[in-house]
């Protein structure tokens, strides 16, 4: 394995954003959560966020091929913390520990306090990824509909 990210740019925006609906889609057919699933984001979103100077999407890649993705927001200020909004990696690369490493690798490139995620309560696989990386449940929840519960994780 041999992993690296590679910062996107304005030009990937297509491609970023159909990794995002496909890397979704399984979640979205699972807990129809239409108003808030990146699979059901539109492109001109993705291009807005590529636009903002404080968010950095890198594609996480081994050996150059692109197996996930994760945006950052970093307003390069002690005061607030940095967000992991999203991650993903493709269905045919999970379960590989890509976004273990991918995150390690970004609190190496932004720092390793002051993050903020929040994920599907009901995806345990995901609590414990990032329960496993020191990032802790705040209490505080957020239910987006009857089958879906976001919870809420600090990594101080």
């Amino acid at each position: 394995m041999s992993v690296e990210l590679v910062r996107i740019g304005l030009d990937e925006a297509e491609n970023l954003w159909k990794m995002q609906v496909e890397a979704f889609t399984e979640l979205y057919n699972k807990y129809k959560d239409t108003d808030t699933s990146p699979a059901t984001e539109k492109l001109e979103k993705m291009i807005t966020r590529l636009k903002q100077p404080f968010t950095y999407y890198y594609y996480i890649q081994d050996n150059g091929i692109n197996v996930g993705a994760i945006r950052i927001v970093d307003e390069k200020d002690n005061t607030k913390s940095k967000r992991i909004s999203p991650i993903f990696i493709m269905p045919q690369h999970r379960n590989k520990g890509y976004a273990q490493i991918a995150i390690r690798m970004v609190e190496n490139l932004h720092g390793d306090s002051n993050w903020e995620l929040d994920t599907i309560l009901q995806e345990k696989g995901n609590c414990y990824l990032y329960e496993k990386l020191g990032y802790h449940q705040t209490g505080k929840t957020h239910i987006i509909n009857d089958k879906l519960t976001l919870v809420f994780y600090i990594k101080e």
